[in-house]
């Protein structure tokens, strides 16, 4: 409509799209897509600067956090599937 996106409306859509997609409208929030953008891209061997950058973090420690949660998500597949797991 011309004018800037508020907080409340940027849920409103979120929430929205979440129905239309099947998804828990309860489940899905912009944090939700944030954290799950950040683990993608780390998954996929994007650099750790990189992502702190896209998501304003002021230090990287903050990023890190997606770096572990790749690693303990790895070794739980690895447990998991590899026959001395």
């Amino acid at each position: 409509l011309g004018r800037p996106f508020t907080r409340a409306g940027i849920f409103k859509i979120l929430k929205e799209r979440a129905v239309a997609a099947g998804l828990d409208p309860e489940k899905v929030s912009p944090h939700v897509l944030r954290h799950c953008f950040a683990t993608h891209m780390i998954e996929h061997g994007a650099d750790v600067r990189l992502i702190q950058e896209m998501l304003g973090h002021a230090s990287v420690a903050t990023t890190q956090v997606y770096v572990h949660v790749d690693r303990r998500r790895l070794k739980g597949l690895h447990e998991k599937l590899h026959p001395r797991g």
